[in-house]
């Protein structure tokens, strides 16, 4: 084996395994997620999830999601938030309506790094569906149905995670479909 074959399957290699480590992650909204980076830094990217940059910029919780953790976020997509009645989003970042909007944003956070397949894990050891308690104190129904993660918030609303397992530095981001709100 001539060395210069040899150092061609070296950077080849070194290569493959590069990009194995920086690939952990998928896209989301288009963008690169990074683990070295924090929820926040990687959500701002992110064309999918505009609204709740917006909102969590609005409740004054940027600083919180962006500190140490670990945090598990249950991310909602804007088209969930589209989903909502017509002007809720604009009524909830009104600053009068800071305390509501914080309730919900909260209510989409664990103070855990639970990864999709402990998730799983604690769902089938609970014969079906697990009890999730959030920062913000709301309790929600996590199951699972055909491999996909499922939450069912207060209201009876259900949440399907479409994208798992997206590492941050500080934690982790579950995309989901569905605003979860707090039982009225």
């Amino acid at each position: 084996m001539t060395n210069a074959f040899r150092f061609a399957s070296l950077t080849a290699a070194a290569a493959l395994f590069a990009g194995a480590a920086f690939a952990a992650n998928p896209m989301v909204g288009g963008a690169e997620m990074f683990e070295d980076k924090n929820i926040v830094e990687n959500a701002a990217n992110s064309a999918d999830h505009t609204t709740l940059v917006a909102a969590v910029t609005a409740a004054g919780l940027a600083e919180t999601l962006s500190g140490e953790g670990p945090f598990t976020v249950f991310a909602p997509t804007n088209e969930a938030f589209a989903k909502l009645p017509a002007g809720t989003v604009d009524n909830l970042l009104k600053p009068e309506n800071r305390e509501m909007l914080t309730k919900i944003l909260t209510c989409h956070v664990v103070a855990a790094d639970a990864m999709s397949d402990a998730i799983t894990k604690m769902v089938a050891d609970d014969g079906g569906k697990h009890t999730v308690t959030t920062v913000g104190g709301c309790e929600y129904t996590a199951m699972t149905k055909d491999g996909m993660v499922m939450l069912e918030d207060g209201q009876g609303n259900v949440a399907t995670v479409t994208i798992a397992d997206v590492k941050q530095s500080n934690g982790v981001i579950h995309v989901i479909d569905t605003v979860l709100l707090p039982a009225m």
